[in-house]
This record gives C-alpha cells, structure tokens and sequence, in this order.
C-alpha cells in the first residue's frame, strides 16, 4: 500500500514538472514579455507545494537554497535587464553556495581512492582554466566590470558544486549522489544557456531550452530531498527497531 502511494506521489510530482514545461514552451513560444518574467517566478512555489503535501518539514539549509533561488527568478519581474542580471546573479550565486553546503558533507576527501582524486583535480583545473579565458574575453566585451566579477564568481561556483557533487558520486555511487548530481548538471547547463541568450545571441528556442533544463534540474533536487527524507525514515524505523528488540531481550 505504502509503495502505491509513493509510486502516485512520484507521478503527481513527474507531473508537475511537465506542467512547468508546457507552460514555459507556451509563454515563450507567444513572445509575450510579462508572461515571460512573471511564470519565472512559479517553478519553486510550484514544486514547493507538492513536496510539502508529502513532507512537513524542510531543513534551513534547503529553505535557504529555495528562497535565494526564488527571489533570483522574481527579479526578473520587477528590475530592469541590466539591474536583473546584477541581482539575480548575487541571489543565485548564494543559492549555488546553499547547494554547495547541502552535499558538503557527504564529501570525504580522506575516503577518495588516489587516482579517482587526481581524476577529479584535473577536471576542476581544466573547467578553471576554461572559465579564466571566458572570463578574459567578457572582460574586454562587456564595460560592466561588476557584471563580469558576478559572472565569474557565479560561474565558480557551479564548478565548485559540480566538482564535489561529481566526487560524491564517485565515492558513495548512491541514488541520492546521482540525482544531485544531474540536477547540478542541468542547472549548469541552463546557466550556459541563460548566457548565450544574454550575451550573445537570444533566440526563442535557446529561451524555451533554458526553462526546460532549469525546471529538470530543480526537479532533481526536489527529488533528491524526497529520497534523502525516505532514507532517513527507514534507517529511523531501523533503529526503534532495534532499540525495542533490545529492550525485549
């Protein structure tokens, strides 16, 4: 009965990622300019409410992630482009570092076996390296120079996140780690999308391609909250259980 009511949970909740899609494929498919800042801001309360008809609680570090990144989506509503993209990038730079405290913890440096670690150095150096240059060229483009600086750091951090997000992963290869994991993939990469449409080309389809991948991957990190809370449920049973059988005994 228990698993029923999990499986109708996961498709109501499947299902509301599918709802974000359609929408955003329709606000940005009608070039409408208020609809396209206003459905911005619906994708957290969207995925909130659902996750809250399930689970009660939610720990600060998460509430923290979830109001920097809803407040990075309101702005677009009620600033400029060129003030929104200066603060949008400081809400979702602290909620990238929200993320980062999140997954924090289940990286042991000291349990990474050498090679996997001297693997994941040379990835981060070379995503470095890559956003140094990029940050390079930026400079000489855009005359904005606190609009680059805010580039840079947010783009650090997305490395930062998928950095450890990777070497927990390599380290536990849980379910929990893989789907943080793919939602900090697709965050990034609808970061990159965001970029090419701000600072080289925009184009509608590059729009509808950034929503998407942004709702998938605030998807996965909805539902690596849903099964990191079942986890801690069942090791919780395990242990009353245990503590009572001993009691018995």
């Amino acid at each position: 009965m228990k698993n029923s009511l999990n499986l109708t949970f996961d498709r109501t909740f499947f299902c509301a990622l599918l709802g974000l899609i359609a929408i955003s494929f329709f606000v940005t498919f009608t070039q409408d300019s208020l609809l396209l800042k206003s459905t911005m801001a619906l994708f957290i309360p969207a995925f909130l409410i659902f996750y809250l008809l399930k689970y009660k609680t939610l720990g600060v570090i998460f509430i923290s992630f979830l109001l920097f990144t809803f407040l990075g989506d309101l702005s677009l509503t009620f600033f400029s482009n060129e003030i929104y993209i200066k603060v949008s990038s400081i809400l979702y730079f602290l909620s990238y570092l929200y993320l980062i405290a999140i997954v924090m913890p289940k990286f042991k440096l000291s349990k990474i076996d050498k090679l996997i670690g001297l693997y994941l150095l040379g990835v981060f150096v070379i995503n470095v390296f890559f956003l140094y240059t990029l940050y390079s060229v930026l400079k000489v483009i855009i005359p904005d120079q606190t609009e680059v600086l805010l580039f840079g750091l947010k783009s650090l951090a997305l490395i930062i996140l998928a950095f450890i997000s990777f070497g927990v992963y390599l380290n536990t290869q849980t379910k929990q780690s893989i789907l943080f994991l793919v939602a900090a993939i697709f965050i990034g990469f609808s970061t990159i999308l965001n970029y090419v449409n701000l600072y080289y080309l925009y184009h509608w389809s590059f729009e509808l391609l950034y929503r998407g991948l942004y709702a998938v991957g605030l998807y996965f990190i909805f539902k690596y909250m849903i099964v990191d809370n079942r986890y801690k449920a069942t090791i919780y049973k395990l242990r009353e259980r245990y503590s009572s059988d001993n009691i018995l005994a």
